[in-house]
């Protein structure tokens, strides 16, 4: 099993660059909220606390989801949740670390700095190989569909861990749903019956285009070999939602936002399609994807296009030097991308 690389937290969005014209470094939506979810942040009540224990959010997430609400956790969006639940890990004996390979680096991250041993897989098979044979217990970081490769496991997968997690003792799972909301092709692969055992992060504001409103949730499993709810809870600040993000997280389940969602995957599967064809013209190669941002490999340096208010994600940070990941964008934006590089390849 190989050693993954020392990844740096780097995130796309905002920098301390100039002004960004066109973004098609950050995976948020870009067809941003819907009015009722922008009404809601603007109604919500920043003169007092929100309640600590937040309850009636928990109530009525745990009602859209079917659950106990005493298994929704509050979190201040995923990045918040994977340092917290690491963090219970290890606090509760766990000292070896698996994370995808390439994947989100905050994985990595919250890992290395607690001392954590990372081992890093690449296919589902390795990590299925890799899990048979050894013993201990550990932290498994899934992320599906996966960031940066925009790529889903196969149900086979999923399946055959379903049945390794019966027979091998000690294994906490732990499933990063970011992107599931935005998932453009296919069903969602994951077994509820497996769902139900792992930690389930979810984070809403991506798809609603809010990545500055930091609020999450996580799904606690039915049971874990280590870490109980209480562990994932007391590390947790207080208030650790703000009354912003109590807002968006009760606005998120409404009929009305999760039909705004259905079309806005309507609208990006076109804007995703149209990309993907002007990009492979433009002589670069695409990885395929399942929901709208995709890794890239560019005919030639792309550096240029930052001076010029376009950003892509350097895929560096994710032990791919050499491609980039994109996301999708509206039509004005892949215009100014193609009008730049149909520039730069002239001036060449």
């Amino acid at each position: 099993m190989m050693q993954p690389p020392t990844w740096t937290t780097e995130h796309g969005g905002p920098d301390s660059g100039p002004p960004i014209l066109h973004d098609f470094s950050s995976n948020a939506n870009p067809l941003g909220a819907p009015d009722s979810v922008v009404q809601a942040l603007q109604m919500a009540d920043r003169q007092r606390y929100p309640d600590p224990d937040y309850r009636a959010l928990r109530e009525s997430l745990a009602h859209s989801l079917g659950t106990h609400a005493a298994r929704v956790l509050p979190t201040a969006g995923s990045s918040e949740a994977i340092r917290r639940l690491t963090l219970a890990a290890f606090l509760c004996g766990v000292r070896q670390v698996w994370v995808p390979q390439p994947g989100y680096g905050d994985y990595q991250a919250a890992a290395q700095a607690l001392g954590l041993q990372v081992q890093g897989y690449a296919t589902g098979e390795a990590l299925l190989s890799a899990l048979t044979s050894q013993a201990g217990p550990s932290l498994v970081w899934l992320c599906e569909p996966c960031n940066p490769t925009g790529q889903s496991l196969p149900p086979s997968f999923w399946s055959a861990l379903a049945s390794l997690r019966h027979q091998r003792a000690g294994l906490t799972l732990a499933l990063d749903r970011a992107y599931e909301p935005l998932r453009l092709v296919g069903q969602d692969p994951v077994p509820a019956a497996l769902a139900e055992q792992c930690w389930q992060l979810c984070s809403p504001n991506k798809a609603l285009g809010l990545t500055g409103v930091r609020a999450g949730y996580a799904i606690a499993p039915a049971d874990d070999p280590h870490i109980s709810m209480t562990d994932f809870q007391i590390l947790a600040p207080s208030w650790v939602v703000s009354a912003e993000g109590v807002a968006m997280l009760l606005a998120w389940h409404q009929p009305d936002t999760q039909a705004w969602l259905a079309r806005s995957r309507l609208t990006l599967a076109l804007w995703m399609a149209s990309q993907q064809t002007a990009l492979a013209h433009a002589g670069w190669h695409c990885e395929p994807s399942v929901v709208p941002f995709m890794l890239a490999r560019p005919a030639h340096a792309v550096g240029f296009l930052r001076a010029h208010g376009i950003k892509l994600r350097d895929a560096t940070s994710f032990g791919l030097p050499g491609w980039v990941r994109l996301s999708a964008q509206a039509p004005h934006a892949q215009q100014a991308l193609f009008q730049t590089l149909t520039q730069m390849e002239t001036a060449r």
